[in-house]
């Protein structure tokens, strides 16, 4: 009976111990291997003091040695809390010092970064460096470890440490306050979900497995486990090729990738930048996509350049895995946004509203989620973790513990559920609530648009004014006026934006999503865009 990820791993090893787990930058690694390495990082990690509960931080590339850190970890009863790569010293400062981590997984050259942050510290006791032989020079940062080490320890089956409901690993999300949230999640709440997907979608050995999510975005829980469950071989994209999606279009592509699962923007630009429609996809069998609104017109480009392919939009925010999702069985003959579906049979979902009662069909209420797959809460913060996980009674005399995901949603006439909008991209703007997804939804169907973003800006007479940004066609011209006047067309006129810029990209995350704090900051200290009466630009 499998109640830890780590077990995963060590049963598939066992049933199919020379197929290959990895395939990274020309190198390959078997389950075999795979489960032998990490046995050895896991006693390694036992030999410095790191036990049952603690929690060990990883700031590296993707590699395997990475994802042998990741099970070695887990199996030494600890929590891996993955740093992204590309966030300032600062920013690992920071979240190593909030979830007070017991030993951190880096690379050679981020030691002097270790240095320059921890002055005269050992704020980390541990850190193993899996590129080599512990770096030479200070070591205020703690004591180094180098992979050689590791690889002297013997390799023989370790016994897991933890147990279902011990934390399995802690992402850092992007927190309202300005300062990163760390979401807990345990080995439970990640199995729930793992076993799902592989049902669902009859994940096999046979399948070959994109991942191109940071192993800090939740994608890559189904990446790694779903993959190790089937026994199937899992091609992480290199760290340095994963914001290039022309090159990840042909490297999937030549791979014969049979199973992708990635966020809209990324696909939207395999196919406006990526020359995807170009590129032999026979091998898709399974598309999956997460994370934001996929814009209709892509999805049905996508849906043509690959007939033979399953599709399914799933949603759910980090704290709750994946709990609706929604099949797209045929091209969509309109631009209306995809439902986000049904829940998974390991959760329900509530639709409530501000007073925390359930809403009726047909209306707009907020979405609450119970279920195997939620969080235990955020890391050290216990008046955020109440305020988003509550005791909730759903129908008379029936209470769940719910979290409540801050998305506005209804009830379709055929059981499905319509994604409205999010809580805190609702703005007043001349007395009128408004939803700024409604307006990018218009703005995506007009033929120049690649891709926009709307926002709210603050407004004392006002309340707010609109302002969209926009990443127009290549090759195609595009003038503010044409914009507003093709919002006019399907919206109220407090609804068209004001103020309109263009640019050639938009910013992302790390996880491939849009960056809408960063365009935040684009904006002049008079909470004005720069942007001309008439613009536009061709890219």
């Amino acid at each position: 009976m499998i109640h830890c990820l780590p077990q995963i791993l060590t049963e598939t090893a066992e049933r199919h111990a020379s197929h290959p787990a990895l395939v990274l930058n020309g190198h390959s690694i078997t389950y075999g291997e795979l489960e032998s390495e990490s046995n050895r990082f896991a006693r390694s990690l036992l030999h410095h003091g790191v036990t049952r509960g603690d929690r060990v931080a990883l700031w590296l590339p993707k590699s395997i040695q990475a994802v042998v850190a990741i099970y070695g970890i887990m199996k030494a009863g600890a929590a891996y809390v993955p740093i992204d790569l590309a966030a300032p010293a600062a920013r690992m400062a920071y979240i190593t010092r909030d979830c007070k981590v017991a030993g951190l997984v880096t690379v050679k050259d981020r030691a002097n970064a270790l240095d320059a942050t921890f002055p005269g510290e050992r704020p980390i006791k541990s850190i193993w460096f899996v590129d080599g032989s512990s770096p030479s020079g200070p070591a205020s940062h703690g004591t180094g470890i180098g992979w050689e080490t590791v690889a002297a320890e013997p390799n023989h089956s370790i016994e897991c440490r933890a147990r279902e409901d011990d934390l399995a690993y802690i992402l850092y999300t992007s927190g309202s306050t300005g300062t990163p949230k760390g979401v807990m999640l345990s080995h439970r709440n990640a199995l729930s979900f793992v076993n799902w997907a592989v049902q669902t979608f009859a994940i096999s050995n046979e399948d070959r497995l994109a991942n191109h999510a940071p192993f800090h975005f939740d994608l890559s829980v189904f990446d790694l486990y779903a993959g190790a469950l089937a026994g199937a071989t899992v091609f992480p994209v290199p760290t340095h090729m994963a914001a290039f999606p022309a090159a990840i279009a042909r490297q999937w592509s030549a791979q014969r990738l049979t199973v992708w699962y990635t966020t809209p923007s990324t696909l939207v630009l395999m196919i406006t930048r990526g020359g995807l429609a170009s590129l032999d996809l026979s091998a898709l069998r399974l598309l999956l996509f997460a994370g934001e609104v996929f814009p209709v017109k892509y999805l049905r480009t996508l849906m043509q350049l690959a007939p033979q392919t399953r599709f399914a939009n799933l949603y759910g925010p980090t704290e709750t895995n994946v709990c609706t999702w929604y099949e797209v069985s045929s091209i969509p003959a309109d631009d209306t946004p995809v439902p986000i579906g049904r829940p998974c049979s390991n959760c329900d979902v509530f639709i409530l509203d501000e007073k925390l009662k359930p809403v009726a069909d047909g209306e707009i209420g907020e979405l609450w989620v119970s279920g195997s797959t939620v969080m235990q809460g955020y890391w050290g913060r216990p008046e955020r973790t109440g305020q988003t996980l509550k005791d909730v009674e759903v129908r008379p005399g029936l209470t769940v513990r719910a979290y409540n995901t801050g998305d506005l949603v209804r009830k379709r006439n055929d059981g499905n559920l319509e994604f409205v909008g999010r809580r805190d991209h609702q703005i007043k703007t001349r007395g009128y609530r408004v939803e700024l997804g409604e307006i990018e939804s218009v703005l995506h169907n007009h033929p120049a648009v690649d891709e926009a973003v709307v926002l709210g800006i603050p407004d004392e007479t006002i309340g707010h004014r609109l302002a969209a940004v926009i990443v127009p066609k290549q090759n195609m011209r595009v003038g503010k006026a044409a914009i507003q006047q093709h919002c006019a067309a399907a919206l109220p006129r407090y609804m068209v934006p004001a103020v309109i810029e263009f640019r050639s990209e938009l910013p992302r995350t790390s996880s491939g999503k849009v960056d809408r704090q960063t365009l935040a900051g684009l904006f002049c200290a008079d909470s004005q865009l720069s942007a001309p009466e008439e613009v536009w630009q061709e890219v």
